[in-house]
């Protein structure tokens, strides 16, 4: 754990922090219902929230440590040459798909920043000139943070509202996700590629964690 990178140590602390909030959300809304004949009105629309954060930094963290599942067999059979060219492929459709996931985040998010859309169905052709601003959409549930009196994200309202208060927590926060995970899946894609095009990388595919297990109990049953 120590001699990863920070940058790994980070994703690898924030998604566990994700699923740990998730936990005590979801268990705490459990005892509030059961126990106490009440509930918790913002618990379920916080847990799907950091649920799709929780998939979608992920996803970009498992491009980046090659620990999505894959079919290789029939690639493994292939001499070096051609399995660095479908390697090489497989990238680009996945850079295409991850273009195309970021163009689709970034158009569904922006707005809510305040900021343009892009023009255009599939690649993006310019920002849009004229469009809604929805920096004032609010969450349906989840109130705005409030620690000891004190409101943190306070600031948003001066940025994104025109000064007026937010009651809840407005959309642009949680939505951020979107943008912000697959513009990461999408660089890390591209330097996936860049890997396998200069040789240090022979695939997306590291990890054979369901062989790894069988060989490891085959070992101890030999043992035994």
């Amino acid at each position: 754990m120590m001699n990863k990178p920070l940058s790994d140590r980070v994703e690898e602390m924030a998604t566990a922090s994700i699923l740990g909030m998730m936990t005590v959300i979801t268990f705490a809304n459990v005892i509030a219902r059961y126990v106490f004949d009440s509930g918790i009105l913002w618990a379920l629309e916080v847990t799907v929230f950091l649920f799709g954060w929780l998939v979608l930094l992920g996803a970009a963290y498992a491009v980046k440590t090659r620990s999505h599942l894959g079919v290789d067999v029939l690639t493994n059979g292939f001499a070096p040459g051609p399995r660095r060219i479908v390697a090489l492929v497989a990238t680009a459709v996945c850079i295409l798909y991850a273009f195309l996931l970021f163009k689709g985040s970034w158009d569904y998010w922006a707005n809510f920043a305040n900021l343009p859309a892009t023009e255009g169905r599939w690649f993006p052709l310019g920002f849009e000139e004229k469009f809604r601003e929805k920096g004032w959409y609010e969450t349906e549930d989840t109130p705005m943070p409030e620690i000891f009196g004190i409101r943190p994200l306070d600031w948003l309202q001066d940025v994104f509202n025109y000064g007026e208060r937010y009651e809840k927590i407005p959309r642009l926060v949680p939505y951020f996700i979107l943008p912000l995970a697959t513009g990461l899946l999408l660089i890390r894609f591209v330097m996936a590629g860049i890997a396998i095009w200069r040789g240090r990388m022979d695939g997306l595919i590291a990890s054979h964690e369901a062989e790894d297990a069988v060989d490891e109990a085959a070992e101890k049953l030999k043992d035994c």
